[in-house]
């Protein structure tokens, strides 16, 4: 009896700790990045693009990457879901009586989202240049397309499989072709849509491997697909291989503009996953 509460005892103090260190290193990081940030954040970070000399402390700010990586994360996830949403119903309709087919599609798409998104950016980089594209916005967002492609399908896949089999077995015994079933069961799963591509918008906008090569760098805002783009990721990077302390102080509050981003997209997607599991049937 001694034994076994002494486990428990154990086992216990051994989750708190582990809930401490996450929890902490947390608050750790993102409490650095407000602490180092805040002093040189102003309006000019955000309305305003690098100007002459913003790399050895002159004025500017980030805007061009503030831009860039909305273009790039947005239009990465719209092409992300237009192939997605096909290859999740196809698994799930179209295969549903190939199993191990279907088990071994998921396999792929698993060890696809476990690849590091430098990978991404040197495959992304070799299409660019079999395709003759430089590096561009139009190459940032095939990069992120391929990083957020198995985020999206592996998501998707997961909504999809919470539809309940009777729903689809009962629009094809009405006579609904696999099509007309896809359209019922897409309309049950709107809110896991949003909450998918908002993880998906999230994971591209935090990115720096994958557009490393493919997006370039610029100053200035892109007005066209075959025009370079900055990041906020870049920009941090950028900036914090400066000597000039003004300058690293500027890449903490970009990071910081980066930290209150993807803090509202995980916020939104846990809101989403609350009203899609309020919706469920």
């Amino acid at each position: 009896m001694i034994k076994r509460k002494l486990e428990e005892l154990f086992f216990k103090i051994l989750m708190i700790l582990a809930t401490i260190v996450v929890v902490g290193s947390f608050f750790l990081i993102v409490g650095t990045i407000f602490v180092k940030g805040i002093p040189f954040m102003n309006l000019d970070m955000i309305t305003k693009t690098p100007g002459g000399g913003f790399y050895i402390g002159k004025e500017g700010g980030v805007l061009n990457a503030i831009i860039g990586s909305l273009y790039i994360a947005g239009g990465a996830t719209v092409l992300g879901l237009v192939i997605s949403i096909p290859v999740a119903f196809f698994i799930n309709l179209y295969m549903k009586g190939r199993r191990i087919t279907s088990d071994i599609i998921r396999l792929a798409f698993d060890v696809l989202f476990g690849i590091p998104s430098i990978v991404y950016g040197a495959f992304g980089f070799l299409i660019m240049v079999y395709f003759g594209i430089r590096a561009s916005l139009l190459g940032g967002i095939i990069a992120v397309t391929l990083l957020i492609i198995p985020v999206l399908v592996r998501t998707l896949d997961e909504v999809i499989r919470t539809v309940p089999g009777e729903l689809r077995d009962a629009a094809l015994s009405l006579g609904a072709t696999r099509w007309e079933t896809a359209k019922v069961v897409l309309r049950q799963i709107k809110p896991g849509i949003y909450t998918a591509i908002l993880l998906a918008f999230g994971r591209g906008i935090g990115d720096v491997a994958s557009v490393l090569f493919t997006a370039g760098f610029s100053d200035n805002i892109p007005t066209s697909l075959h025009e370079p783009a900055a990041t906020l990721p870049l920009a941090i990077f950028f900036q914090l291989g400066s000597p000039v302390e003004e300058v690293q102080g500027r890449a903490y509050a970009s990071a910081l503009i980066l930290t209150i981003l993807v803090l509202i997209i995980t916020v939104l997607s846990e809101v989403m996953i609350k009203k899609f599991s309020k919706h469920k049937i």
